[in-house]
Parts: C-alpha cells; structure tokens; sequence
C-alpha cells in the first residue's frame, strides 16, 4: 500500500512540466536543423537542455510535497515510482529499437560509436534503467532517457533523504539548497577550467568526450539538483503561504533564464548544462506553488492535460521528429506547415500515449493508495517518532 499526503494538486506546477519538455524538443529540433536561424526562438532553443535541470528540482520538488508528513514505505513508494515510469519508458524503447539498432549496425557516425562497439551493454543497461552509469553509453537507445536512469538513483534514494531533510529548520533547509548549488558548480567550474578532455570546443555537439559525459549524465553529478528541489520543497512547507512573493520568485526565475540564454556563448557549457540555473528553476517551482493570479492560466483543462502528457512527450518526440524528418532522401518537411504539423504528431502521440499506456499500466501496476490530510499525516508521522523513540 502505498501513503500519500492529500494536498491540493498543483496544477500551474503540472502544466509547467509541458513547458520544459517543450524545450527540450525545440533543442533537439534546432540540432537535427529542423529549422535555424538567429533570433530569439534560436538563442532559447539552443540551450534547451537545461530543460531536463528544470525536471530535476522539480522532481524533488513534488516528491517532497506528495509524501512529506506521512509516514514514507520505501517498498511501497518504489513501486509506485516504477508504475509511474516504466511502461511508458518500455513503450519508448520498443518505438525507437528499429531506429536504435540499424543505425548501431550500419551507420558509421560518432552517434552510433559506442553502441556500435558495445552492443551487448548498449542493449541491456537501457532495459535496468542503468545506462546513465556508463558515461560514454549514457545516449544508448533512447538518447533522451538518460535522465530516467538518473531519476532511478533520485527514486532510489528518497525514501532515505525524506527524512533526514523534514528534520531540518527553513536555514538548515537553505544551507542545503546553497550547498547543492555550490558542489555542482565547484565541479562544472573545475572541468570548465582544467578542460580533461583537451577540447578545443566545448558544447551540446560533443558525444563521445569522456569527461563531459560525466559532467553531463553521471547520476551523483546531476543528485545536487534534485536535492536543491527536495530542499525547496520542504522549505515550501515549512513556510507561511505569502503569495506576494510569488511573482517576484517567477520573475527572478525567468530573467535569471533569459540571461543565460542571451549570454550562452560566454558561458562554460558543463556550468550552464549542470546546475547553474537550479536556483532560478526552484524559484519559479516555488513562485507557482503559491498560485498566485497571474498564474491561473496554467490551471486551464487543455494546458494541464499537455503537462500529464509532458513525460511521454519528452521520451518518445526525438524518436518520432528523427522518423519524421529525415528518411532515405535526408532532411524533409522542414516548411512552416511541415514543422507544425510534426509538433502536431509529437503532441497528439504522447497525449495518447498518456492516456492509453502510461496511465492505465500506472493504476494497474501500482495498487491501492491511501491518503492522508496533511494535518492527519503529520499527526501519524509524529506518533511513529515517538513509538520510535
């Protein structure tokens, strides 16, 4: 059985996720030179990676405000986190395996190098959600679902960092924030400025460097960020609601974001890729939470849907544009109504994907869930502190 904590659903929170994922697709749109140009969507677009740091502290984020205050089973709570991810993750894999095991085979490209070398590995460590450990296989079938793997180790994890977070005052909670935040940066700085991999360019074309791989994709590299979430999250908590504050923090955020995409060229790649915009991220998360009134267009039916469909959307859409776009005549359809019409494929195929596999295997999978008032959780939790005691 798994507990969770009934609070109201934040939905300005679940439609924020479709905005990241869409992020992440106009990235990958403009490296497959989907489309291309100078302006603003290409300065935004160019750094949408750091899409998947926004995924992260929110991760900790929602984590923290689903389950803290009840009593956390880690048997339980892993169960509900694999009926949550796998079936669209596994749906995911099977899509993308024609694309994934021709080009290992046949295609001779950096892309393809170390699947092509290791295809044993490359096969099995997508299938355990391990890939993310090899730095150099970290792109391996599904190149996006790297970040699932690294979300394994957060899930894994949190049963044992929830409590040791709720036990913490709101300073104790913003040392840790700050603290995260510093770890991330004092590495990213540190290759930044050593540079081991001996690259004359650092940046997002980069695939087989070792070094930035680990930067990019090692679980205990990316663990600062989804803790700094957690840290928000149980600071959200333990703070009196001051909606006053919320636009200021969302505007903080996106300024803080628009900053980094106008001076992305300046910036040391592993810095902006890995954590440097974490605290602006957790600033708008926190900023929403509060759901202030300048924020009620993100609680609109359409908007909320795209944010449950935001997971599958960000699996499956580099599978389906890479089918799309480019076949055995090379790059095609790339016209105004060719482009939109594949977003309308990406879109229409993960909000199905949503409500036919992800959420039916998530019920079916999970099992029963009780629920508990936050006031009746924290109740329950301390009683089982003193029991303890």
């Amino acid at each position: 059985m798994n507990i969770e904590t009934a609070r109201p659903r934040l939905s300005e929170l679940t439609s924020l996720r479709f905005f990241a994922a869409l992020h992440v697709v106009f990235f990958h749109a403009l490296a497959m030179k989907v489309f291309t140009g100078s302006g603003w969507l290409q300065k935004i677009s160019s750094i949408g990676y750091v899409g998947v740091s926004l995924f992260f502290v929110l991760s900790g984020f929602i984590l923290v405000y689903t389950y803290a205050g009840a009593p956390i089973l880690a048997g339980g709570f892993w169960r509900a986190r694999f009926a949550r991810v796998y079936p669209a993750y596994l749906f995911s894999l099977l899509v993308g395996a024609p694309f994934f095991f021709y080009g290992a085979t046949h295609l001779h490209i950096p892309f393809f190098a170390w699947a092509s070398r290791h295809m044993e590995a490359a096969s099995a460590l997508p299938l355990l959600l391990l890939q993310a450990w090899v730095p150099q296989g970290a792109m391996s079938w599904n190149p996006v679902a790297w970040s699932l793997s690294v979300e394994a180790l957060f899930y894994f994890l949190f049963p044992f960092l929830l409590p040791a977070l709720a036990g913490l005052s709101r300073r104790g909670l913003f040392a840790v924030a700050g603290l995260c935040w510093a770890i991330s940066l004092s590495i990213t700085g540190w290759y930044s400025w050593r540079n081991p991999d001996h690259l004359s360019v650092l940046g997002p074309e980069q695939m087989n460097s070792f070094w930035l791989n680990v930067m990019k994709f090692f679980p205990l590299m990316r663990l600062p960020e989804f803790i700094l979430g957690m840290a928000t999250g149980m600071i959200f908590l333990k703070s009196k609601s001051a909606t006053k504050i919320a636009i200021p923090l969302i505007a903080a955020g996106l300024l803080g974001g628009a900053l980094a995409a106008a001076f992305s060229a300046q910036i040391p790649f592993a810095l902006l890729h890995t954590a440097l915009l974490a605290p602006a991220f957790a600033a708008i998360v926190y900023g929403l939470a509060l759901q202030p009134g300048g924020s009620k267009f993100l609680r609109w039916a359409p908007l909320v849907l795209l944010g449950n469909a935001s997971y599958s959307l960000y699996l499956l859409h580099a599978t389906i544009m890479g089918m799309y776009f480019f076949g055995s005549s090379g790059l095609r359809h790339t016209g105004p109504a060719g482009i939109a019409l594949a977003f309308a494929i990406i879109i229409g195929a993960a909000i199905l994907v949503f409500k036919f596999i992800e959420e039916p295997a998530r019920r079916k999978l999970r099992g029963r869930t009780e629920m508990l008032k936050p006031e009746a959780a924290a109740e329950l939790a301390g009683s089982t502190r003193v029991a303890a005691v």
